[in-house]
């Protein structure tokens, strides 16, 4: 039987943004079945973990891109022993901070940004596209990509994935899922910072951190061969590939 990883994007980001490491995992493990999945193009916030639960196979591993990622984990809790493992690139336990997680967005920025998606959502998906780009090698080319491969959401939808992030925090779903779990990073990721890596390894040293120094939130995309080796080799160490 093939194995099956699904890769979930993040906010506002299009699934053509994970072709290129879905190219370097195919390249690297031909016979590993790569999905990319979109998020939920649901108004009703609390409805999208559902509808991933009831669209997405069992029996495959999850990995998913910043808020892709936070979903991935609570699926994968759900799911128990019919997730094989677990796979957060750029996720933070909160995207926003709180008191007992301060490595995260401050609340007050997270505040205006989201403000700021409901007056003008255009001129906010492309500051957020130069956030995501921010910090990598060639920012520029990676925010361009970012632009052109954006999905056509509705105001009420990127609202909808904007009060997930608010008030996701995943640090139970975590805990509690049994299976192997690793988490990529970005060291000079302007919206989750750093320091998250090391406070998840502090208060659950069991999972796997990478921190890719030189990379942006938009690790996935700006360091795609990379990541997929990181990705395979962490399979490999659970099952073989």
């Amino acid at each position: 039987m093939r194995e099956r990883l699904i890769l979930l994007p993040g906010w506002a980001i299009g699934p053509a943004a994970l072709e290129p490491l879905r190219d370097a995992l195919l390249e690297r493990a031909p016979h590993l079945t790569v999905e990319i999945e979109p998020l939920p193009a649901l108004e009703q916030s609390g409805a999208w973990l559902d509808e991933l639960d009831a669209r997405l196979p069992r029996d495959s591993w999850l990995a998913g891109w910043s808020l892709g990622g936070m979903l991935a984990a609570q699926l994968a809790a759900r799911r128990g022993d019919a997730c094989r493992g677990l796979i957060g690139l750029c996720s933070n336990m909160n995207f926003r901070d709180r008191d007992d997680w301060p490595h995260a967005m401050p609340r007050e920025v997270f505040s205006t940004f989201h403000e700021a998606c409901r007056l003008d959502p255009a001129q906010t998906l492309k500051r957020f596209t130069l956030l995501v780009a921010q910090g990598a090698r060639d920012a520029r080319t990676l925010a361009r990509q970012l632009q052109v491969t954006q999905l056509a959401s509705t105001p009420k939808v990127l609202d909808a994935g904007l009060r997930l992030l608010d008030v996701l925090d995943i640090r139970a779903a975590v805990q509690g899922y049994a299976g192997p779990q690793l988490y990529l990073f970005g060291g000079r990721d302007a919206l989750v910072p750093a320091g998250a890596a090391e406070a998840l390894l502090e208060w659950l040293p069991d999972v796997e951190v990478q921190v890719f120094d030189e990379a942006s939130h938009g690790l996935p995309l700006e360091r795609p061969d990379e990541v997929a080796a990181s990705i395979l080799g962490f399979m490999r160490e659970g099952d073989d590939v």
